[in-house]
């Protein structure tokens, strides 16, 4: 592939994860309200209904991202992306009409197997990056999501204001002009000579999993990145109760201060993945921003002010490089025609993550902020994602201690 096809290719997949972003961004601020609302329920009721929902996307991204990863690998990466893109605006549209939570629940259901686009949408940008280039170009596609998440939840909260299906609407139009420009400007990255046949039996998690342990290294690098995605499900999932329960937050303020966690995030991930990586290392990079992520919830779980948030931000997001280090850190153990596999079994650990982490989350947040509750500490959820990042941390050090063990 020629350099200019290349870096239009890129811009489409970095759009691509953008919108993502932003569509995910525009309903957080209205999640809430709009559970209460189609479900008649109580703010600590929405709270629960919402890690439901969330399980619901994660559950089918998990079942469907090593398929989709791995008929990416055997059908070409171009017509995968293409597909889930015109199945996400479909499902934003849907849950724009919903009158039920019934009805809500099958739109997240719908979005999580087009969510699997993550697989093929990463196996692309592997396939047109050398590998010593990928960290900082996961690095970019980290600070799309970034971005995303600066003008999402910032047009979530004005839009919002309109009512709590406007941003599904809005999600809606921007998911169906992505797909429009793929059907323009996107190549295929993958070449027939490195395509693979489709194996049913390594086209579910179980079996994408075992399939790349025989290569050195990769099961215990992805068990310390399932556990860390498992505790970074405090952000998406609790973050907008989280607020309006201990700062009393209006939809406007939460989608302000997940605006600045997507600026600082994306200058991370744009700016400094490539240069850090390059100076310390993936592995030192992984290891450092679980550190910071671990620390960054403990902060989160006791400031006392609202206000605060904003000063704590600027550190925490350096944890963004973690995303992009992992990521870096398993494609180089992997050949090139197993890229749409391995991104598939990656995509399928951040959706398990997403499984359990909103259920143990949302959950402990709701048990400690309903009424009633014998110990109100809103920051609960926070204390529980900072201890599994700690697990996360002990898995990813063993590793490498035992792979540097290994080579000695």
């Amino acid at each position: 592939m020629s350099t200019p096809e290349a870096k239009r290719a890129f811009l489409f997949i970095f759009l691509t994860r953008l919108l993502d972003s932003i569509g995910f961004g525009l309903i957080m601020p209205v999640l809430p309200e709009l559970l209460m609302e189609v479900g008649r329920v109580s703010l600590a009721d929405a709270t629960r209904t919402g890690g439901i929902l969330f399980v619901t996307y994660a559950l089918l991204q998990f079942l469907f991202g090593p398929l989709m990863g791995s008929l990416s690998d055997q059908m070409g990466r171009r017509p995968i992306i293409l597909i889930s893109l015109a199945a996400f605006a479909v499902d934003y549209a849907f849950m724009a009409l919903a009158p039920s939570l019934v009805l809500l629940f099958v739109g997240r259901a719908i979005a999580g197997i087009s969510g699997a686009v993550y697989a093929p949408a990463n196996a692309y940008a592997a396939d047109i990056t050398p590998p010593p280039e990928r960290a900082a170009v996961f690095g970019r596609l980290g600070a799309a999501f970034g971005m995303g998440f600066i003008i999402g939840p910032a047009l979530g909260g004005l839009v919002g204001e309109l009512g709590p299906r406007a941003p599904f609407l809005l999600a809606a139009v921007l998911s169906g002009a992505n797909l429009v420009f793929g059907f323009l400007v996107l190549p295929e990255s993958l070449p027939p000579e490195r395509r693979r046949r489709l194996d049913w039996k390594r086209a579910n998690p179980l079996g994408g999993l075992m399939a790349l342990g025989r290569y050195g290294g990769v099961l215990g690098i992805i068990l310390a990145y399932f556990i860390f995605s498992l505790a970074f499900n405090v952000y998406p999932g609790t973050w907008s109760y989280y607020a309006e329960a201990k700062f009393g937050w209006t939809s406007s303020m939460i989608g302000l201060s997940l605006m600045c966690t997507g600026v600082f995030m994306a200058l991370v991930q744009f700016v400094l993945t490539g240069p850090i990586t390059k100076r310390i290392g993936e592995a030192n990079t992984a290891i450092a921003s679980v550190c910071v992520s671990m620390l960054g919830c403990v902060a989160y779980a006791f400031i006392p002010f609202g206000w605060l948030v904003f000063l704590v931000q600027p550190f925490v997001s350096l944890q963004a490089l973690c995303f992009p280090s992992f990521n870096a850190l398993v494609s180089r153990r992997v050949s090139a025609s197993e890229q749409g596999a391995l991104q598939g079994v990656m995509g399928s650990m951040t959706a398990l993550g997403s499984v359990f982490g909103p259920v143990l989350l949302t959950q402990t947040l709701a048990a400690f902020t309903e009424p009633g509750a014998s110990v109100y500490f809103p920051g609960a959820a926070f204390i529980l994602a900072a201890a599994l990042m700690a697990a996360s941390l002990a898995a990813l050090i063993f590793e490498l201690r035992r792979q540097r063990r290994r080579s000695a």
